[in-house]
């Protein structure tokens, strides 16, 4: 039973944004959402453990059983220890159910009730503590031990749930493993599979390429939620020229008859030049010229086209891998013009950052992502103010006041 549903008696509604913890009561049994990331700010940024722990102080002596539902991304390991200890010291026994995704930090806060409970087709995503540094290598060296630190004090939570070591989850956290629900039961992380709606559509709720770790070396590109996932800034799809990008390939394949569909595009071009040299080769034993031409042998895996056909179809493979590489190359620039915008880097540097990202694109983008916004000015330097300008308006701007934004 659901006790969010629209159709509870108005005295149990909701507040518009049930992301905030409000608890609901009924037959002992308190139910509140964790539907939000795990934040110190709380309000817009995201649950924060003073807003979910004074929920937890609402709830009457009569509560027996908390039940938490959860679909979050996780967020600051603070937090989410707060969270979780508060629910550790109410004197009810707390059940978490994920419903969609418990993920980072709240995985633990999930793992720490006295029963985690699997919706149907919901995940599980744990990994290692991530954190920025800005100093000296005694610093970095000194926010290396924190970081080493946390993830223990994370993995002893797991382990204690599981029955398995510490050093089991410490090895297992830096995989970046997502878990299934089955997955989760048989690691010892769940108790039990719950047949309640299914939710797989929540994770796509949530950014979490801040987690992405691509050819298997953690990046963080997406720590600023200015940076897209895609790390690549406008319009990212170009619609037209990739759809036809791929037909052109997928066309390709079906005539050579080449199923791998994990070829490069140079691999590509080479089975197309492999195939013409074959049928350039002469057949010695080919009947005269007057007599009808005999059929080239055609082995196992291979197809014949028409000469003309098959130069057409070379000319737009390499259509495609320069429509390709242009692609790219407008992407990188696009990685580097954002950053200059947001003023991480100077202008000058462009190429410098060009050249970096053929190299490490992970790497230089995330490098990229660590510089702080504002470093080069991209504002105008020094201006005549219009006489429009109130002097309560110059008051203002001097003051520094305006919109602030908390980086994610």
């Amino acid at each position: 039973m659901n006790p969010f549903k629209p159709n509870r008696p108005p005295s149990a509604a909701l507040t518009a944004r049930a992301e905030i913890p409000t608890p609901v009561v009924a037959n002992g049994v308190a139910t509140l959402r964790l539907y939000d990331v795990i934040d110190a700010w709380g309000g817009d940024w995201g649950v924060s453990a003073g807003e979910f722990n004074a929920a937890i102080d609402t709830l009457p002596d009569g509560v027996t059983e908390i039940r938490l539902l959860i679909n979050s991304p996780g967020g600051e390991v603070w937090d989410g220890l707060a969270i979780l200890n508060a629910l550790r010291s109410h004197p009810a026994r707390t059940v978490a159910v994920v419903e969609g995704i418990a993920a980072s930090a709240a995985s633990f806060v999930a793992a720490g009730c006295d029963e985690m409970v699997m919706s149907r087709n919901s995940e599980v995503y744990i990994h290692n503590a991530i954190g920025y540094a800005s100093g000296d290598a005694e610093v970095m060296r000194a926010a290396a031990e924190d970081l080493e630190r946390l993830d223990r004090n994370i993995a002893s939570i797991y382990a204690e749930k599981s029955g398995k070591s510490i050093e089991y989850w410490l090895a297992e956290m830096p995989k970046d493993r997502f878990m299934t629900a089955e997955e989760a039961l048989e690691s010892g992380l769940a108790d039990r599979i719950e047949g309640a709606d299914a939710a797989p559509v929540a994770r796509a709720r949530f950014d979490m390429s801040m987690f992405a770790r691509p050819r298997g070396d953690r990046s963080p590109q997406a720590a600023l939620s200015e940076l897209p996932s895609s790390t690549e800034p406008g319009d990212p799809n170009r619609k037209d020229d990739l759809v036809a990008y791929e037909d052109l390939t997928a066309g390709l394949r079906e005539r050579l008859g080449v199923t791998e569909t994990t070829l490069t595009d140079a691999d590509l071009l080479a089975a197309l030049d492999e195939s013409l040299a074959e049928r350039a080769e002469p057949d010695e034993a080919a009947a005269p010229a007057a007599a009808a031409p005999a059929a080239a042998p055609v082995t196992d895996g291979s197809v014949v086209v028409e000469a003309g056909a098959f130069a057409e179809l070379q000319r737009q493979a390499a259509l495609g891998a320069t429509a390709h590489a242009t692609q790219e190359t407008q992407r990188r620039e696009g990685i580097v013009q954002n950053a200059i915008n947001e003023g991480r880097i100077a202008p000058a540097s462009r190429e410098h950052f060009l050249a970096l990202l053929g190299k490490d694109e992970a790497g230089t983008v995330a490098a990229l992502a660590s510089f702080p916004k504002g470093t080069i000015p991209v504002a105008e330097i020094g201006h005549s103010e219009s006489e429009a300008v109130t002097d309560n308006q110059r008051l203002a701007a001097k003051a520094g006041w305006g919109s602030t934004k908390k980086e994610a």
